[in-house]
């Protein structure tokens, strides 16, 4: 399945790039626009949402009505963030930071104490991001090379990275930030000539107390982009959002199935594979995958290392992090209780076990998880252990004794290297 899907990928890539060379009298705006025209820019979008089905039927994947119905939702919402990345956002004169990652579009066992913003943008041209601060902890300001329409999203290798405690930050936490590919002003994030993506992750220590930043980025070199839509531009953008459908579903399928191999268990994830798909480089990732048998429940005990934060997410089989509106699918540094030594205890069942630290799987029986050290200067093994359901009260009865507390957490305005 995995080949077939890649094979349909590289055969649209070579087909656009072989109608091109049979043009080579013509502009690339004549070549587009003879695909526009014919149909054959949107027979290629649609042959590619066709082929990413292979990612929801194959793989071993589950075969419950759930698991299917959540797959192919997530194949919907990975094509909306495709039309609205590439197509509505795919003026590199003109970037707009948008939320491809969110409440109702995730992919890859997401974050939620990020908030993600990305935009499209040319390793060519000069940028400037300007805005000011919210309240979250800090953000980490990052440009790829490559987006999930390169390599079936295996491979965007971060070009440059800048983060608000390595930053010069102004009155009222307003800030400044230059993009190019040599070194220039105050605050500096680098480009290079095969940068395609700005990646910006606001980091939430609680969510419901935080306020996000206000930025925005604008193009420094002068655009000689029409208004007018130009075939071109559309064909890409298709083709491209398609490329994300396809490309994100079977890296993530392929990333599934091998998790499950270590089912309720929490071993470290390579840093340079993480690296290469366009994760945090200092974050310690521990992605796999969990399992609820009746009448039993999953304890997770750690003891956190100095860190900036940590947290602990429960994601469905597709790795889409659990629906964080409704009910607590996820802990984190700030929102979690500790017990007296320091260490955590989180718990994992469906049933509410009157504890601290509870995660509820909202239905599900199974799915990815990730536990996450952040910038931490250690990286202690979670341990993570199955166990009857009647054996919490023996925790229930040890909190009574010695009540786990939340450490005080009051948000403020990132202070970076100075603050006006």
């Amino acid at each position: 399945m995995m080949r077939k899907i890649l094979a349909l990928i590289l055969k649209i890539q070579k087909q656009s790039a072989a109608g091109k060379l049979r043009r080579r009298g013509l502009s690339s705006e004549e070549a587009a626009s003879g695909n526009i025209i014919s149909g054959k820019s949107w027979d290629d979008f649609c042959d590619l949402l066709k082929a990413a089905g292979g990612s929801i039927l194959g793989f071993d994947s589950p075969m419950d009505s759930l698991t299917r119905s959540e797959g192919f939702r997530y194949l919907s919402r990975l094509t909306r963030a495709g039309l609205e990345n590439f197509v509505e956002g795919g003026n590199t004169g003109a970037p707009i930071l948008r939320r491809l990652v969110h409440e109702t579009v995730k992919m890859g066992n997401d974050n939620p104490d990020f908030y993600y913003k990305s935009t499209i943008i040319d390793g060519h041209r000069r940028y400037r991001i300007t805005g000011h601060l919210g309240t979250t902890p800090f953000l980490i300001f990052s440009t790829q090379e490559g987006d999930y329409s390169d390599s079936a999203g295996a491979s965007m290798p971060i070009a440059g990275q800048l983060s608000t405690d390595e930053m010069l930050i102004g009155e009222n936490g307003r800030i400044e930030i230059i993009l190019s590919n040599e070194r220039e002003g105050e605050n500096w994030l680098r480009t290079t000539p095969e940068t395609k993506m700005l990646m910006v992750r606001e980091l939430f220590g609680d969510r419901d107390r935080e306020r996000t930043s206000e930025l925005r980025v604008e193009a420094l070199d002068k655009s000689t982009d029409s208004e007018i839509l130009e075939s071109r531009h559309l064909e890409d953008g298709l083709n491209r959002a398609g490329q994300l459908v396809a490309g994100a579903s079977l890296m993530f399928a392929r990333w599934s199935r091998e998790f499950a191999g270590t089912t309720n268990q929490l071993p470290r994830f390579d840093q340079a594979r993480s690296d290469a798909a366009g994760g945090d480089p200092l974050m310690a990732y521990y992605h796999s995958y969990w399992s609820l048998k009746p009448g039993k429940a999953l304890v997770v005990e750690a003891t956190p290392p100095e860190c900036a934060t940590w947290n602990l997410v429960l994601s469905n089989h597709w790795l889409e992090s659990l629906d964080y509106r409704y009910s607590q699918i996820h802990v984190n540094k700030h929102t979690a209780y500790y017990r007296p030594d320091g260490s955590v205890r989180i718990l994992i069942c469906h049933e509410d076990p009157e504890l601290p630290n509870w995660l509820h799987p909202q239905g599900h029986d199974f799915g990815g998880m990730c536990f996450r050290w952040n910038r931490a200067d250690s990286y202690p093994q979670p341990i993570i252990r199955e166990i009857d359901m009647s054996r919490l009260s023996i925790f229930r009865d040890e909190e009574s004794q010695s009540p786990a507390k939340k450490m005080q957490y009051t948000p403020s305005i990132p202070k970076g290297l100075k603050n006006g």
